[in-house]
């Protein structure tokens, strides 16, 4: 469980990065333009970065209630439902194919944790 939040923490944080500070380079690499106005990208990488700074929460205890419930909500539900919604947005908007590389990996992440969760005893009651 550990090791899934360090990789969960980082991913998004490094995501959340480039959001704020490597726009161009991230804009560049898929093909797309720059978001107008930036702040929507703005808000998306402190998003991103709040949600890494959580999970330091069941990095530090995972077999703490809240480490546990915070892999819930930010890895099956959260990384699930951006990955469907990636591969929704391909399909009925059209996004760049691109974008299915962000589907891969909130789904990857998403399963990883899932796996991670049933796999491992909740903590007593």
């Amino acid at each position: 469980m550990r090791a899934v939040a360090a990789v969960s923490g980082i991913y998004d944080a490094c995501v959340g990065v480039m959001m704020l500070a490597g726009r161009p380079l991230l804009a560049q690499f898929f093909s797309i333009a720059l978001p107008t106005p930036p702040i929507h990208a703005d808000l998306n990488g402190i998003f991103l970065l709040s949600i890494a700074a959580g999970y330091l929460i069941p990095y530090r205890d995972p077999d703490s209630r809240a480490g546990r419930a915070y892999l819930w909500v930010m890895g099956p539900l959260l990384k699930g439902a951006g990955a469907a919604a990636f591969i929704l947005d391909y399909v009925v908007r059209q996004s760049p194919r691109s974008f299915l590389l962000f589907a891969l990996s909130d789904g990857a992440l998403a399963l990883l944790t899932l796996a991670a969760l049933v796999t491992s005893p909740a903590p007593d009651a």
